[in-house]
């Protein structure tokens, strides 16, 4: 044992330095299966989304919605429950009017 830590004490870089040359070999060499798959179901869901259409109503009602989470992510009141009141017409109007 004694033999083994002195040959691991007395040449631990080039030990270290070959390790790290095989592992850089291996990761760069061969492509990583894991990551085509990924990128097969990614381009699955990219051609997906291409038949949806957004509309300026769409754009609207979500801009809406968002609006409304910031509000009720507030600790104001007042005003802020008028202008929930105002964005859930609108939304309600516009919801209408695209359907």
């Amino acid at each position: 044992m004694k033999k083994f830590n002195d040959f691991i004490e007395k040449h631990y870089q080039k030990i270290a330095f070959i390790l790290m040359l095989a592992i850089f070999v291996n990761t760069c060499g061969n492509p990583n299966k894991i990551t085509n798959k990924r990128l097969d179901s990614l381009t699955e869901q990219i051609d997906s989304l291409k038949s949806i259409t957004v509309t300026h109503k769409d754009l609207q009602i979500e801009g809406l919605k968002s609006e409304k989470r910031m509000i009720q992510g507030t600790d104001r009141k007042m005003l802020d429950v008028q202008r929930q009141t105002q964005i859930e017409n609108q939304i309600d109007s516009l919801e209408k009017n695209n359907h």
